[in-house]
């Protein structure tokens, strides 16, 4: 498997997370500040310029309030 953000997958990911946080009514600010991280890396992450890994994949979904368990699930299910 390729290691890029520029995959289909990959932008089904950042599209998942962007509706995360709107539907938790957050801005990127308000969660970089939960994470402790400046709102350059949400705004990357989600511009998909910044490849996540599955650790900071479940930090930003607990930090918008979500359960990270059910966005994987429903990721998985897009991708089927």
């Amino acid at each position: 498997m390729t290691k890029s953000t520029h995959t289909p997958e990959y932008h089904r990911l950042v599209e998942l997370l962007v509706e995360t946080r709107r539907t938790a009514e957050l801005t990127q600010q308000q969660v970089a500040d939960r994470l402790g991280k400046p709102q350059s890396y949400v705004a990357k992450v989600e511009g998909a310029e910044r490849r996540i890994d599955v650790l900071e994949f479940a930090a930003l979904v607990k930090a918008m309030g979500s359960n990270p368990t059910a966005l994987l699930d429903r990721l998985l299910s897009d991708l089927e």
